[in-house]
């Protein structure tokens, strides 16, 4: 081992022993001390049984005292060697709880830790088969009345949720409703997942002709089964359609497609759910105990009530449906907004022949995809990563470590650069009339995704179109009124139109709980998505998570699941074990389950 390995190595073996021996004593104030005054300790259930972020020595010691005694941490080992790089030292660690394994990363500065990840693993007793522990398949010998696979497969299907009930039920088949079906599978929990269309994969291939993936390949995979080498950087939505659909059939999933619930009301005295589904014209009463709304990080589609859009004549949607430019070729269109579906299907409609306007409404952050991929995502997701030997699942955890509190610190600079790098890009398009930003504090795309879930646009052709003029803008005036055949902005602006899109984005996922349950439940359980940053479109107070995203919620059995490919891929493990505990009966007493401040 080299100097430069040896020290850090040591600081950090040192670290955990400390650590490790005051927990073990139970000297929470020891284990305190340990931490610098400016701390961060973000917990993926292995302490908390929840998403948690605790900051500060005070709200460490705190969350310790509730804890330490159920969760009797103990066996940290330091993980390869520790590195060091402008004063901080980093590494990764195992450790122990009574009922778990976890893997964790540790950032000191000096002697005392910074910021620390402790992530559930896998539960003692209770570890998916893979490997050596995977399961023979057959019985070899003679067997009088065999029941092949094929037949085993066929009862489970016919059974489930007839004769027997799930204990989870996932209401939304797309990839966050699958990754989460596949895990679960693989922790023996019965699951149906619910799919309101014919096939798995249709939430994608019924979009717009020309959708395709905006994040890069090694962003994007599904557990288990990663994208094979060959896979484009940007998957065509069409491809992505096919993959899921083979996915649920690989990894064995009760996946009822035609299938919608009409209406869930949870049970207090049995503890089980009651949902009413459709199931290909004929009712289905389920009783699950746990329910998850997996329809993605959006709620209801956003349709503002626009003053004479009862007499318009042409044809006016949302962009959710949105067909395509097919039919639109030598038509008027108008789009209103100005984020990534909006300049998707307004380039779309451009390449069919249609004569295109922008509605932009306020301000939107442009990134071009190239410029992101090296500078936002490169070192983490991209083939040099791979080589670098960064998997995706070490990239999943290296981002996870990256406490939300500070992370637009790390995001600020890459911005700042990306904006002296495209600079004459930037100048065109604002010369072209679009209002540009950067977030509130500058730090871009990721803090405006995790925020608010809106706000800007990864740039894949769309910008030149509107700085070449061929996409017609309208900016910093919004929709005064529709007559029958053009929009009418505030400014008193007629826009002509044959179509009108309303790209205008979407509620909080606790809309669907409004619909699908009650007002009142969804309302108990709050908005969804947003950290509460006080920034635009995410109000405080501070949360330091993702509001009821992959966690307990107030409504007891109620869990929301979703988010890009990335998100379901990389929590649908973790809400998989809270999901797999309560199956199991194990205690898992929630720490710092969230207050509801917003409704919607």
């Amino acid at each position: 081992m080299s100097e430069a390995t040896r020290m850090p190595t040591e600081r950090v073996v040192k670290w955990l022993d400390a650590f490790g021996t005051s927990l073990e004593q139970g000297d929470i104030a020891g284990a305190t001390a340990l931490f610098d005054a400016d701390s961060y300790w973000r917990d993926l259930v292995s302490f908390t049984w929840n998403i948690k972020t605790i900051e500060g020595r005070d709200a460490i010691q705190a969350m310790l005292e509730t804890t330490l005694n159920q969760v009797q941490p103990h066996a940290w080992r330091i993980e390869g060697e520790a590195t060091e790089a402008g004063g901080v030292t980093e590494s990764w660690f195992t450790f122990e709880t009574r009922l778990a394994r976890g893997k964790g990363h540790l950032r000191l500065k000096g002697d005392h830790c910074w910021t620390l990840l402790t992530t559930m693993i896998e539960l003692k007793g209770y570890e998916e088969p893979h490997g050596r522990t995977r399961p023979r398949g057959v019985e070899h010998g003679i067997v009088p009345n065999r029941q092949i696979w094929l037949e085993r497969k066929q009862q489970e299907e016919a059974e489930l949720g007839y004769t027997k009930q799930p204990y989870v039920l996932i209401i939304g088949g797309g990839q966050g409703g699958i990754a989460l079906g596949a895990r679960l599978k693989r922790l023996n929990v019965p699951t149906i997942i619910l799919e309101k269309h014919e096939r798995p994969g249709d939430s994608w291939r019924k979009r717009y002709r020309s959708l395709c993936l905006h994040d890069p390949v090694w962003y994007d995979h599904l557990p288990y089964i990663p994208f094979p080498d060959h896979w484009p950087v940007f998957a065509p939505k069409d491809k992505i359609g096919d993959w899921l659909e083979m996915y649920t059939k690989v990894m064995e999933l009760n996946y009822w497609t035609s299938t919608e619930a009409k209406s869930a009301h949870y049970d207090e005295a049995t503890g089980e759910w009651e949902v009413v589904v459709e199931r290909k014209g004929e009712q289905v009463v389920l009783r699950p105990k746990q329910l998850v709304l997996a329809t993605g990080m959006s709620g209801v589609p956003n349709v503002p009530s626009i003053p004479g859009a009862d007499k318009f004549k042409g044809v006016q949607h949302h962009s959710s449906k949105h067909p395509g430019g097919e039919e639109f070729r030598g038509k008027k269109c108008v789009v209103i907004g100005s984020n990534n579906s909006a300049h998707d299907i307004c380039a779309a409609l451009w390449e069919h022949g249609a004569d295109v306007t922008m509605v932009q409404r306020s301000s939107t952050h442009i990134a071009r995809s190239d410029t992101l991929m090296e500078l936002a995502l490169g070192g983490l997701y991209s083939e040099q990563a791979v080589a670098n030997g960064i998997t995706t699942d070490i990239a999943d955890l290296i981002f996870a470590s990256i406490p939300y509190k500070i992370m637009h610190e790390f995001q600020i600079p890459i911005y700042q650069e990306m904006a002296r790098r495209d600079a004459d890009f930037y100048e065109k398009l604002s010369a072209a009339g679009f209002m540009l930003d950067w977030g509130d504090d500058g730090s871009g795309l990721f803090m405006k995704y995790l925020r608010r879930g809106s706000g800007y646009y990864i740039d894949v052709g769309a910008s030149q179109l509107i700085i070449d003029g061929k996409i017609k803008l309208k900016s910093g005036h919004d929709v005064a009124y529709l007559t029958e055949d053009a929009v009418v902005l505030t400014d008193g602006t007629e826009l002509p139109a044959d179509l009108v899109v309303y790209a205008t984005g979407y509620g909080s996922m606790n809309g669907w709980a409004a619909r699908l349950i009650s007002q009142e439940v969804a309302d108990k359980v709050g908005k969804c998505w947003g950290l509460g940053s006080d920034t635009t479109k995410d109000p405080g107070p501070w949360e330091g998570e993702q509001r009821n995203m992959w966690k307990p919620t107030r409504q007891e059995g109620l869990w929301f699941h979703g988010g890009n490919l990335h998100q379901s891929r990389h929590y649908s493990q973790f809400l998989a074990l809270q999901l797999k505990a309560r199956f199991e009966g194990l205690p898992t007493p929630v720490y710092g389950l969230a207050e509801v401040y917003h409704t919607a």
